[in-house]
């Protein structure tokens, strides 16, 4: 399969005499795998999660996503990429309370030149998909937790990503609503979404990914990912997965 994601050799530095969130990190992700980021708190997930989607710059080595070396796009460039090429969910969902439904999962559309009809269009299809599409005119207050999580992935898939990471997505949620956060997710990267999870849950990662790297002191201490499996592999009489993708 394709490369998705290369880090060469990456380390991050918050404090130059501090010891690095990240240091010398080697990975690939090919398209189509979904994986999931482990470790204890402080072990460097969320940095690492960070760096593949630009938000942070690595002190040292490259950073590929999609064949594009992101570590050196200028602000507005990387701004105008992510837009393009990634969907961000988050533990918190981070929707706007003062916009619907809709129009949240709209935003990143306008935002990167959509027209408002065809935006509206493929919000329509993707809250149908997510199956939310009842709330469609409810703001984010009123829904539970696992409906504002469909409405946050939603958005994250609404410029049809060819990455989606996901930091933490059932951290906020009961364990039942997380388990149908999680089979959704296996849902996605069936129809062929790339997925990094970030997760403290050992069984949510062996459940709904093929590979689990593990952290520990900002370092890779595991990859079970030798095969690349997807998780598409691992569940037996799998069912199709959702028709959200070109």
């Amino acid at each position: 399969m394709d490369t998705l994601i290369q880090l060469s050799d990456v380390t991050k530095r918050y404090d130059n005499d501090a010891r690095p969130a990240v240091g010398g990190i080697q990975l690939t992700v090919a398209a189509g795998e979904a994986i999931a980021v482990m470790g204890p708190s402080g072990s460097g997930k969320s940095t690492l999660l960070n760096l593949i989607a630009g938000l942070d710059r690595p002190s040292s080595g490259a950073v590929t996503v999609a064949g594009e070396r992101v570590d050196r796009l200028s602000e507005t460039a990387v701004a105008r990429f992510r837009r393009a090429k990634i969907g961000i969910i988050f533990q918190f969902f981070n929707l706007l309370d003062d916009l619907t439904v809709v129009d949240n999962v709209m935003l990143p559309a306008r935002l990167a030149g959509m027209a408002r009809r065809r935006a509206r269009a493929r919000a329509a299809e993707l809250l149908e998909a997510l199956r939310i599409e009842s709330q469609r005119d409810t703001y984010p207050a009123r829904l539970s937790g696992g409906e504002r999580q469909r409405v946050a992935i939603a958005r994250a898939l609404v410029n049809r990503p060819e990455l989606l990471l996901a930091d933490e997505p059932t951290g906020a949620l009961d364990s039942a609503t997380g388990e149908q956060i999680g089979r959704l997710l296996l849902e996605l990267n069936r129809s062929g979404q790339s997925l990094v999870l970030v997760t403290h849950n050992p069984d949510l990662a062996a459940r709904y990914t093929g590979r689990s790297v593990e952290l520990v002191d900002g370092q890779v201490a595991r990859d079970s990912g030798d095969g690349r499996a997807r998780s598409t592999d691992l569940v037996a009489g799998a069912e199709p997965g959702l028709q959200v993708l070109p």
